[in-house]
Order: C-alpha cells, then sequence, then structure tokens
C-alpha cells in the first residue's frame, strides 16, 4: 500500500520537529503540587486559592491556575465554584477502589521488576529501608516510602503502567494522610515489616513473593481506614454535604 504524501511532506520526518523549550514554569509548578499530593501532604477537602499559591511560590497566578486545571483533569484535586479547587474528600468506597486497584497494579509492577534489578537497585532499596526506619519525620518518611515503591515500579520498565500508578498515588494521598492521622504517633516495627518482606523475596528470586509483600504493604493504611469509627465516616460525610 502506498500513501501519497502532500505539500511540505515530502521531507526526513524528523525535519519537521521543532526545538523544544526548557522546562516551563507551570511544569515546575506542576511537579511540586504533584509530588505533594502523591506524598499526602494536604488533607481531604483542603482549598487552593490560585492567588495563595502564587505568592507562595513566587509565580503568576496564569501557570498556577493551568496547572490546578490540570490537577484537575486527573482527578487528583476536584473544581469548585468561584474558580477554587480542593482535595477531593474521602469515602470509604473509593478507599476500598483505590486499594484494589493499588494492589493489583503495583503488585504487577513489583513482580515484573524482579527480574530487572541490578545490585546497585537492591543495595539502594536497602539503605532506603534503613533510613526510614531510623527517622520520626512525617515528611521525611513519607518521601522515603515514595522512593522505595518507585525505586521498584521503575525498575519494571512499564510505560504504561507507570503514570497510571502515579495518578493513584495522587488520589491516595488524602486517605493515607488520614489513615496516618488515626494510627498511632511514631515509627513501629510494621512500618517497614512488608518493605523488609520485599527486599527479602527478591534476594530469593520469589516474584510472586514480591508481589505478596507489595500488595500487604499498600493494605496497611487502607487497613486502618477499615477499622475507623463509624463517627469518622459520619464526619467526613458531614462535610461532604
Amino acid at each position: 500500500m502506498s500513501f501519497r504524501t502532500g505539500p511540505g511532506t515530502d521531507g526526513p520526518g524528523l525535519d519537521q520537529l521543532e526545538p523544544v523549550e526548557r522546562e516551563t514554569v507551570q511544569d515546575r509548578i506542576y511537579r511540586q503540587l504533584r509530588m505533594s499530593l502523591i506524598q499526602g501532604s494536604f488533607d481531604a477537602g483542603e482549598v487552593f486559592l490560585p492567588g495563595d499559591i502564587a505568592r507562595r511560590m513566587s509565580v503568576s497566578s496564569m501557570p498556577v491556575r493551568e496547572t490546578l486545571a490540570r490537577l484537575v483533569s486527573e482527578r487528583a484535586l476536584e473544581a469548585m465554584p468561584n474558580r477554587r479547587v480542593r482535595v477531593p474528600l474521602i469515602t470509604l468506597e473509593k478507599a476500598r477502589d483505590l486499594a484494589q486497584a493499588r494492589a493489583l497494579i503495583e503488585g504487577e509492577l513489583a513482580a515484573r521488576a524482579l527480574e530487572n534489578l541490578t545490585p546497585a537497585d537492591i543495595s539502594h532499596l536497602e539503605k532506603l529501608t534503613g533510613n526510614y526506619e531510623a527517622t520520626r519525620d512525617p515528611r521525611e518518611i513519607a518521601a522515603l516510602n515514595h522512593a522505595f515503591h518507585f525505586q521498584l515500579y521503575n525498575a519494571a520498565g512499564s510505560p504504561v503502567l507507570l503514570p497510571i500508578v502515579e495518578s493513584l498515588w495522587m488520589q491516595a494521598g488524602p486517605y493515607v494522610r488520614a489513615a496516618a492521622r488515626l494510627h498511632s504517633p511514631g515509627i513501629d516495627l510494621s512500618a517497614t515489616l512488608h518493605h523488609r518482606g520485599i527486599l527479602s523475596a527478591i534476594e530469593r528470586g520469589d516474584a510472586a513473593g514480591v508481589s505478596s509483600e507489595l500488595r500487604a504493604d499498600i493494605s496497611q493504611a487502607f487497613a486502618i481506614l477499615e477499622r475507623a469509627d463509624p463517627e469518622f465516616w459520619e464526619r467526613q460525610n458531614r462535610d461532604a454535604a
């Protein structure tokens, strides 16, 4: 089968590409807000005012509005009247849905990662786990947990599944934050129990074990929400109303 080319399309395809500019202000704003959402830095229902964010980040309001619109389209935030956006309120039904989706997709990624992990990758996972166990700073804990998981997921080499996981983490952020507040403060031995289990399964070359430990790790925060007092969810419903 042959195709007729139109005017201006008879040269090499790459000749038609234009230079790409460096990272824009909007890209930097998006990256910071996205990571904060992923790491559970915001409470459910927290309202974002574009002008306030612009002042805090020393930028104009326009790229902030564009970034917030992008995050709304990705379902990490939700639009409200008067050009405001907020972190979505949490529900038990969505908590269960997120838990199931994360377990399925992230468990698959973790299993796929096993055959691609290098000694350097494994050493870094060990270091992240040790640092996680050594700190009690909530921000460091969130950052180290994220780094551990995505070190593993990146090794899977799936450009299709990885963006889905990133989206799920943004949506799950307020749920993990709520679970952390319901849980007793500080770090106990269970915090990295499954990270250690993942490392042991990696050492054995046990892909099913890696996936199982990963799913168990994800389930911890959502199990706390499942056990939450009914008054907790009634309060969330009142806020939604």
